[in-house]
């Protein structure tokens, strides 16, 4: 926290503050404070156990850290750097950096970072965020202070009322989350992802990116052979950076590619260590991979351990998830990813995890449309119409149609992942949004398909995958490595063409061409399943009435803001079998059960009776 009206910090204040993110470090917790800055930290022991206690101060006294995350190239710049260091840790690392370099030296790391500096030489404080936005840091800004943190709910104790943002209602429609810098509480923003911001004693707040993707400029002519060699040999340096570790380290294991290949390359990287694996199951044959995580644990000799998520854990759980996550719980596989964290946890205390693979190599089945997205849209009258006639049976065909019918290339881009269409949200919310978020699906360069990878890579990564990842692996004390998102992985991806990703008709070609070198065609080729939950016939069983009456019920946020009619034919279609609408539903359950728990846990303002997104609290 930094004060700009020459109070000094709250010890009290801060140590408030601290204790909002316990669970986030259960291991040891410090304090300081020197007149209008001071710095709080909440620790998960994982490199240098039993030193390197934060905050830290500087070897010449000019500078304080306090870091979230880990650097796993530190041995390395320990043996470059001339510093006095006292501990074995990799925190230290970061001062050593910063006083020979200044903030430029943020560009030498690996690893997954959000730290902040405090320089007296210059009174300024800088806050930095990986690359690729792994690790979180938000912030807060009012006329008499600065503050930031991991967690937005360790913000809330500075604010005096907080308020929902409802600029952020359209977003979260259309994104299951809401795109950096914005947040759901207004006033809070997010750093985003490999950016620096620096705050200046007269309160002023500079933010800029201090590193990119590669630009379509920079794309290379790799023959197919020679990029699944590069490939092999940046994901084999990053999973042996993410080992690093002075704790037992796990990993998520689905049965499908990317886990898979990654389990692989540590087992061989590792060839004398135990490897702890961990898959989730739903009781559901439709969605249900353990077989497949229980062959893949078998051919790369892995401890496997299993654990059962039911309709019960959700009801038990949602709640609670949604005040760990600070914001709706984005899908249904939020809370399996808890129930999987907390499993690890009575192993390990870092697991590594495939996030990110889809997003740089183009995983996901809709890739293989991205130059059809291209075209202009179609008119909305004739596919609704053609939509409607469309059974639950078909609802990915439900979610093209969609996509394809919105008036704009970057709409059509957002559209594959939206749960509602541009003219459903105007419809639900009574109104355009007021701002727009879509620079991400703008700013992209090159053919459709790397387009649409730098703008998911923006926005459905960072926003939606790695805040998940983050908050229910942390919410269970587990920290999440996914070495797919190492920026080396990442630049080369960006570097690669994109018919090396989708090859015949093949998603993922490269990675899936390499994960041939350890497992077999039946295992690398199988059709993508991804972590999904039965929640189509969950909302028609255990949880069709807290459904109906969460949205429809007299206290219902939703039922009070959105369109009260369009939320009820929507549970009418579902419940009947008439159409598949759990993806929808479940984004404005997430958005109630989020919105009340908030509520029970921060005096906000009461609802208007006259509610809409204009005027809610």
């Amino acid at each position: 926290m930094r004060r700009f009206d020459g109070i000094p910090v709250d010890p009290e204040l801060l140590a408030e503050m601290g204790r909002c993110l316990r669970h986030r470090g259960p291991d040891d917790e410090g304090l300081w404070c020197a007149g209008p800055v001071g710095f709080t930290h909440s620790r998960l022991s994982i490199i240098d156990p039993g030193g390197s206690a934060q905050p830290m101060a500087g070897s010449n006294g000019t500078t304080h850290i306090s870091f979230n995350g880990e650097i796993l190239n530190y041995r390395e710049l320990r043996r470059e750097l001339a510093y006095p260091f006292t501990t074995r840790g990799d925190t230290e690392v970061l001062l050593a950096v910063y006083e020979a370099h200044g903030p430029a030296g943020v560009r030498s790391l690996r690893g997954q970072f959000a730290y902040a500096l405090h320089d007296y030489r210059t009174n300024e404080t800088h806050l930095f965020r990986d690359r690729l936005g792994i690790a979180p840091l938000y912030y807060y800004r009012s006329d008499t202070l600065f503050a930031f943190a991991s967690e937005i709910k360790a913000l809330l104790p500075v604010i005096d009322s907080p308020r929902v943002d409802t600029a952020s209602l359209h977003d979260f429609l259309a994104h299951r989350s809401v795109p950096a810098p914005y947040t759901f509480i207004d006033g809070v923003r997010k750093v985003p992802q490999g950016h620096h911001l620096v705050v200046r004693a007269d309160g002023t707040v500079h933010i800029e990116p201090f590193w990119q993707l590669p630009t379509a400029g920079e794309v290379l002519d790799i023959p197919p052979g020679d990029a699944v060699a590069l490939l092999d040999d940046a994901l084999r340096s990053a999973v042996r950076d993410a080992l690093v570790s002075d704790v037992p380290v796990g990993a998520y294991l689905s049965g499908g590619v990317d886990s898979s290949l990654l389990c692989a390359l540590a087992t061989e990287l590792r060839p004398d260590a135990e490897l702890h694996t961990f898959t989730a199951g739903f009781g559901d044959a439709r969605v249900d991979e353990t077989s497949w995580a229980r062959r893949a644990a078998d051919l790369v000799g892995s401890t496997h351990h299993e654990t059962l998520v039911t309709p019960e854990d959700f009801q038990r759980d949602w709640a609670r998830l949604s005040w760990h996550r600070d914001s709706p719980l984005s899908e249904p596989a939020d809370v399996a990813v808890y129930h999987l964290a907390r499993l690890a946890g009575e192993h390990v205390k870092v697991v590594l995890s495939g996030e990110g693979s889809d997003e740089l190599f183009a995983g996901y089945p809709k890739y293989r449309f991205a130059r059809t997205t291209r075209v202009p849209g179609l008119p909305r009258s004739p596919l609704r119409h053609l939509e409607t006639r469309l059974g639950a049976a078909q609802a990915r065909l439900t979610v093209a149609l969609r996509a394809i019918s919105e008036p704009t290339y970057a709409e059509r881009m957002r559209g594959w992942f939206a749960p509602f269409t541009s003219a459903e949200r105007e419809q639900l919310l009574g109104g355009p949004p007021e701002r727009t978020v879509l620079a991400p699906y703008r700013d992209g360069r090159g053919d459709a398909l790397r387009r649409m990878l730098y703008a998911d890579t923006h926005t459905w990564l960072a926003d939606n995958l790695l805040e998940r990842g983050d908050r229910m692996s942390m919410a269970a004390s587990v920290e999440l490595r996914p070495p797919f998102l190492d920026h080396r992985v990442a630049e080369l991806a960006f570097r690669m063409p994109s018919h090396l990703k989708i090859r015949n008709g093949t998603t993922k070609w490269v990675v899936k061409e390499l994960a041939r070198r350890h497992f077999p065609a039946d295992l690398v080729d199988r059709s993508k399943v991804g972590f999904k939950v039965p929640l189509d016939e969950w909302f028609r069983g255990h949880l069709r009435e807290p459904a109906f009456d969460l949205l429809t019920g007299p206290s219902s946020f939703v039922g009070a803001v959105f369109d009260r009619a369009m939320v009820r034919r929507l549970l009418a279609a579902h419940d009947s079998g008439e159409r598949d609408e759990q993806s929808r539903l479940w984004t404005l359950l997430s958005l109630e059960v989020w919105h009340r728990e908030l509520r029970r846990r921060v005096e906000l303002p009461d609802l208007p009776a006259d509610a809409t997104a204009a005027n809610v609290p």
